[in-house]
């Protein structure tokens, strides 16, 4: 009985996952005529939120040369991960919006993966000090750990 409520959400996931990267293993888009593109329009809450991982947490780093090629692959993916979220026209703005959040919190895990364990202190020091000017965000996101994971409460 475990295994099936554990298959159905599996299941559901792989299909998804399925999608998303169908066109990419294919290589193929779609060829017919399509109409114009439409614009998309970000939602009003999507421009009034600021950046919940600002870049500057790892501003002022010497990285070495792998860790600048790991980050730029990174930083890749992720962009056009988010250009093919915008261009998704099934989404609504607020799924568009939480994708787009989604894929900024993997990246600024990823990266902090890469850092090394000394850098990954310097970081959550910043953010400490950046919490400690807004004690708001101190609710929203833990700081995490040495292991790149944050505190389980």
């Amino acid at each position: 009985m475990n295994k099936n409520r554990l298959a159905t959400p599996l299941s559901v996931a792989a299909g998804f996952i399925l999608l998303c990267a169908a066109p990419r293993l294919t290589g193929t888009q779609s060829s017919a005529p399509s109409m114009a593109p439409v614009p998309s329009v970000a939602s009003p809450v999507s421009q009034a939120t600021k950046d919940p991982f600002p870049a500057d947490d790892f501003a002022g780093f010497d990285f070495t040369d792998e860790q600048k090629t790991e980050i730029d692959k990174i930083r890749q993916d992720t962009k056009s991960r988010k250009e093919a979220v915008v261009k998704d026209q099934k989404l609504t703005a607020d799924q568009k919006d939480a994708m787009l959040l989604g894929y900024a919190r993997l990246e600024y895990s990823q990266i902090y993966k890469a850092l090394t364990p000394v850098q990954r202190k310097e970081v959550q020091q910043r953010i400490r000090a950046r919490r400690a000017e807004d004690p708001a965000a101190q609710k929203k996101q833990p700081v995490p750990n040495q292991n790149g994971n944050t505190p389980a409460k």
